[in-house]
């Protein structure tokens, strides 16, 4: 299996000016995490980290440090997440069938959540890792009244890793690309090309790093899971 990591945007939302994923969290980087998650799983091979080329010595240095089982590659991102996975997915090896996509931000993924999407990929085209919603959803305007409360029972908080078919996810791309679309993740993709993407359980303390309190909730949770 193969592991593209998106870690090309700031932390503006985090008070940084700064790539996020160079913060610390209980002395390492962000990235480093993940990094690490994906090296102790058993079903991913190789990894590609797309970035700001501004970052690459710094993600050179987090690789030293870490001294990695697996082989990594440094691939030079895009202006948008978007555009960074395209870029990915070209420098992906030459025999690569199947990948998984995870966001650097959610640093506390567990190994067993990267094999659980690798397995379940053989079974299907397109997967996202998702946790079932617990709180009411509200659908609101733009004068902030409610317009509708859909059933939670059918809704699902979008996670990472995803995981597809490199084919297709070439060609959605390609189509996404060439109609102008712009999409916030690669399943919305798969799903405007009328592809099926299938929902994986997640992990609750999957959460995104994007600012300062859920830096502070990572690290509670990763204190408890290191004790």
């Amino acid at each position: 299996m193969n592991l593209l990591i998106p870690a090309a945007g700031m932390g503006r939302r985090m008070g940084s000016d700064r790539n996020k994923l160079l913060l610390t969290l209980l002395g390492k980087p962000l990235l480093a995490w993940t990094l690490l998650a994906a090296d102790a799983s058993k079903k991913i091979q190789w990894i590609g980290i797309m970035g700001q080329l501004t970052d690459f010595g710094d993600f050179e240095q987090i690789l030293t440090d870490l001294n990695l089982t697996k082989p990594v590659k440094l691939i030079e991102g895009g202006s948008t997440r978007q555009e960074s996975v395209y870029n990915g997915l070209q420098a992906l090896p030459p025999d690569a069938q199947n990948v998984l996509i995870h966001d650097g931000a959610r640093c506390l993924a567990t190994p067993e959540l990267f094999d659980r999407c690798a397995i379940a990929l053989n079974t299907c085209q397109g997967l996202i890792a998702g946790i079932p919603v617990k709180d009411t959803i509200k659908v609101v305007d733009n004068q902030g009244f409610i317009l509708d409360t859909p059933d939670r029972a059918g809704l699902w908080a979008a996670q990472t890793p995803q995981g597809f078919e490199v084919k297709l996810l070439k060609e959605c791309h390609d189509r996404g690309k060439n109609l102008g679309w712009e999409v916030t993740d690669d399943a919305a993709l798969f799903e405007k090309c009328n592809l099926p993407v299938k929902i994986v359980e997640g992990e609750e303390t999957n959460l995104k790093v994007t600012t300062p309190v859920d830096l502070a909730i990572a690290e509670f949770i990763l204190r408890q899971r290191l004790s």
